[in-house]
C-alpha cells in the first residue's frame, strides 16, 4: 500500500479511505443487533451516513479539478458529522456503548480532515 503522500492509483491506497470503511463495518455489525422495529429508523439512517464517507472519498480520488476533490471531501465530512449525531442518538436510546464507534469515528475525522487540506492547498 502506498502512503498518502505518494500518488494513490486506487482509493485503496489512501488510509483514510481504509480507516472509512473498516468504520462502515463496525457500524453495521453494531447496527445489526439494534431492535427489528428500528431497521428503517435509526439503522438504515446510520448506515447510510456511514456508507458515504467512504463512497466520496472514493469518488473524489477519480475527480481531476480541485473544486469537484474538495467538495466530495465536504459531503464525506458532512456525512461523518451526521453519523456521530446518530452514536449519540443510538447510545441514548440504549441499543448498545457506542464509545468503541466514536473512537473509530475519530481515527477517520483526523485523516479526512488532513486530506481535504492537503487537496486544498494543492495545485490540483
Amino acid at each position: 500500500m502506498q502512503t498518502e503522500r505518494a500518488k494513490a492509483r486506487t482509493f485503496r491506497d489512501l488510509m483514510v479511505w481504509r480507516k472509512a470503511h473498516e468504520f462502515v463495518l463496525a457500524v453495521y455489525r453494531f447496527t445489526s443487533a439494534f431492535p427489528k422495529s428500528e431497521i428503517y429508523g435509526p439503522a438504515q439512517q446510520m448506515r447510510r451516513a456511514v456508507v458515504s464517507i467512504p463512497a466520496n472519498i472514493a469518488e473524489g480520488l477519480t475527480r481531476c479539478g480541485k473544486t469537484d476533490k474538495a467538495r466530495l471531501m465536504n459531503i464525506a465530512e458532512s456525512s461523518l458529522k451526521e453519523s456521530r449525531y446518530y452514536l449519540i442518538l443510538a447510545q441514548d436510546l440504549g441499543y448498545g456503548q457506542t464509545d468503541p464507534l466514536m473512537n473509530s469515528l475519530e481515527e477517520v475525522s483526523r485523516p479526512l480532515n488532513a486530506y481535504a487540506r492537503a487537496i486544498l492547498a494543492s495545485g490540483s
